[in-house]
């Protein structure tokens, strides 16, 4: 069961950046910065915007930062993945795992620079400009389904070596010592 896991990590992880790199050139070949497009209604818009920030434009002054902890969150499921057995908790973390290289690659590879480079964003919902929302790419997209479900399954009690905990059971965590759920 590991190695099923591992494999939907990475193809998970794959479709993520692929989907993520592809809406990116798309963008930047075919709109233009200014010009956004209205689709279904207005619901959605498509605004070619760069940030250099994280959600809601935060941390604009700290670019340099997010590819560090990027590099971190990698590290980890990298970590995790020779321990995971769980193909929900495949899902997760390829989900997570794709839109962090999504948009880690924009952080290494766009202007300005490496490690400064500005993140491409392009769907604004309800607004042309994230008047009610982010705007957003399709690698924020995965980062946020990704720890959702990362969430539902911590809280179900589905662990990553493919157990479910039942209420008052005893597990061992990952450094091996009992707890109680």
């Amino acid at each position: 069961m590991r190695g099923r896991a591992v494999v939907v990590l990475g193809v998970t992880a794959l479709l993520g950046v692929l989907l993520d790199q592809g809406t990116k050139a798309l963008s930047t070949h075919g709109l233009t910065e200014g010009e956004p497009v209205r689709i279904l209604g207005g619901l959605v818009h498509l605004s070619l915007l760069r940030n250099s920030g994280a959600a809601f434009s935060l941390g604009s002054g700290y670019t340099w930062v997010f590819p560090l902890v990027t590099l971190v969150v990698i590290g980890w499921i990298g970590w995790m993945a020779l321990r995971l057995r769980s193909v929900p908790w495949a899902v997760a973390l390829g989900l997570v795992l794709g839109g962090a290289l999504g948009n880690l690659g924009d952080r290494l590879f766009r202007a300005p620079g490496v490690f400064q480079g500005h993140v491409v964003d392009m769907i604004s919902l309800f607004g042309p400009y994230g008047e009610h929302f982010a705007v957003f790419n399709i690698a924020d997209s995965c980062l946020s389904v990704g720890v959702a479900l990362a969430v539902l399954l911590e809280l179900t009690g589905r662990q990553r070596d493919g157990t479910r905990l039942t209420k008052g059971a005893t597990a061992s965590d990952e450094s091996g010592e009992k707890t109680t759920a």
